[in-house]
């Protein structure tokens, strides 16, 4: 058999050296290395595991090591600025160069190739346009909330500790404080490590209801209005799903619950924790809307919002028709991609489950605007923004603000190892190793984040002043164009369709599809009509 050429090799090694020792006694010494590589050699042989190792034992080793610095290799020597995996060389500098406060300008013309299917621009304007704030923000809750929020255009999106080191939740709050944006918790609970710095919060409420559970795993009301009632605590986000991996819970094994997470999550220390993929505090439309109402009094008047990656249409619709029946409105929508994020996820969730991020948020836009609630509900964009054009094409597709992880990642100091699911992050954003977070300086990381935010809300009102339009609100699909063809250019406008205000309401001139699904949907319950 192939294999069988170790023992040949090996034989004759062992042969020279003893021949070559019996006339220069030194010689002996090379058994220090002859005798490693023949035992590694023959535990390959006999191994059951790997057909390459037993097929070529020692030499089939390099194999695995080629494929283990695979990643960096691609990055450091192969990969071209404009290549994405997942977020291209060139991206990733600007979100450095940012973060360190360097020189971001780009010599030599764009590297885009301009011509090719899905190259993307913004109109630009010849007439100034005084602009009317030089930081916009958005009121979320202004007409029934109690304690509404003044909100950033940008800010920290969901990732929560668990998935993050101490240190880089540390950073990530600090950078919030010093530049007046949110930082959102994701759905692991509020740790110390989110109220050190004493930044905006977004407290994200998962299926697992952590930091307002009973033992059980079910919400709790009282346990919820103790950390709502937080200072810090400015909004509450319901999640229903996320980008990564949608219609998917998780499974947090005992042995990772350490007594830190258990005070956290408000769970018992070594016990696995189960995520359920769907919430128990509400079954239909209705009762979701009810939820959102009650969470809303229970945080004495701080605005409510959902989390989702959009899946079925039908759903969303459902959703809407709850709203206008019970007059309950979630004050924010946040809408992922289903292209993934942060988030760890198993292959086809990332890659095929879920309406990417474009599409959903002109949908949701859609959906609200033809109900009528438009004005009630602020939409905002979450996925793979990382610069002011990135805001602006969101706002374009009816986003009023966004939201950012990869880019705070990037900020944070992140490579883009793509080890954030193994717990071996090199620079200590996406592990639990003290070896590695503890070579994030904290302080140095909170002035990079607050510099990567301050720079990127610059380069966006720059774009809008290019644009010739005064407010984020006056940002329209037509000003934002797309090559669908070698020859031929569409405007978002003429891509997308776009309703007209109450027209599924109404009955109004919509197409089919629209009311299909309208007529489907059903707001005592997320299946549709019979």
């Amino acid at each position: 058999m192939v294999r069988y050429w170790f023992y040949g090799v090996s034989l004759g090694l062992i042969v020279a050296t003893v021949l070559a020792g019996a006339l220069w006694p030194p010689a002996f010494w090379a058994f220090l290395l002859i005798g490693p590589l023949v035992a590694v050699g023959l535990y390959d042989t006999f191994q059951t595991r790997s057909t390459i190792l037993r097929n070529f034992p020692v030499i089939g080793h390099l194999r695995f090591l080629f494929e283990a610095v695979r990643p960096e290799l691609q990055q450091y020597f192969i990969e071209l600025n404009t290549d994405a995996f997942p977020i291209e060389r060139e991206l990733r500098s600007v979100v450095y160069q940012r973060a360190k406060g360097e020189l971001e300008t780009q010599p030599f013309g764009t590297q885009r190739k301009v011509y090719e299917v899905g190259y993307e621009w913004a109109a630009h304007a010849l007439e100034d346009v005084e602009r009317q704030e030089q930081d916009p923000r958005l009121i979320v809750g202004e007409t029934v909330c109690a304690r509404p929020y003044s909100l950033s255009r940008l800010n920290i999106s969901a990732m929560s500790f668990g998935a993050l080191s101490p240190a880089a939740v540390r950073a990530l709050n600090g950078g919030a404080k010093k530049g007046n944006f949110a930082h959102n918790t994701g759905e692991g609970g509020i740790s110390p490590y989110h109220l050190e710095a004493g930044g905006d919060l977004v407290w994200q409420i998962g299926t697992g209801y952590f930091g307002c559970r009973t033992h059980e795993g079910q919400f709790d009301g009282d346990l919820f209005a103790e950390n709502a009632g937080r200072e810090s605590v400015r909004m509450i986000e319901i999640k229903l799903s996320q980008g990564a991996k949608p219609g998917h819970g998780g499974v947090l094994p005992g042995a990772k619950v350490t007594a830190e997470i258990a005070r956290i999550r408000h769970v018992l220390a070594g016990e696995t924790i189960v995520s359920p993929p769907r919430h128990s505090a509400f079954r239909t439309p209705i009762e979701m809307m009810e939820f959102v109402a009650r969470l809303r009094e229970l945080s004495g008047g701080k605005p409510v919002g959902l989390k989702l990656c959009v899946g079925r249409r039908m759903e969303f619709l459902a959703m809407c028709k709850a709203m206008l029946e019970t007059g309950i409105t979630p004050d924010f929508i946040t809408i992922d991609g289903g292209e993934g994020g942060t988030g760890a996820a198993p292959l086809e969730f990332s890659n095929s489950i879920g309406m990417p991020a474009r599409d959903a948020w002109a949908f949701a836009h859609n959906a609200l605007v033809g109900c009528g609630l438009r004005d009630r509900v602020r939409i905002i964009a979450s996925g793979k923004i990382l610069t002011g054009f990135h805001m602006v094409r969101a706002m374009a597709l009816g986003a009023d603000a966004c939201n950012s992880a990869r880019g705070m990642m990037l900020a944070l100091g992140c490579i883009q190892a793509l080890r954030c699911n193994n717990n071996t992050c090199p620079t200590g954003v996406a592990t639990q190793n003290p070896a590695l977070y503890n070579g994030l300086v904290v302080s140095d990381k909170a002035e990079r984040i607050g510099r990567f935010h301050s720079a990127t809300i610059a380069s966006f009102l720059q774009v809008m002043d290019a644009m010739g339009v005064a407010s984020p609100e006056s940002i329209t699909p037509d000003l934002v164009f797309r090559r669908v063809s070698d020859s031929k250019i569409r405007t978002f406008a003429e891509i997308y369709e776009f309703l007209e205000p109450r027209t599924l309401v109404d009955d109004g001139d919509h197409p089919d599809i629209w009311r299909r699904e309208w007529q489907a949907a059903c707001p005592v319950s997320f299946s549709a009509r019979k």
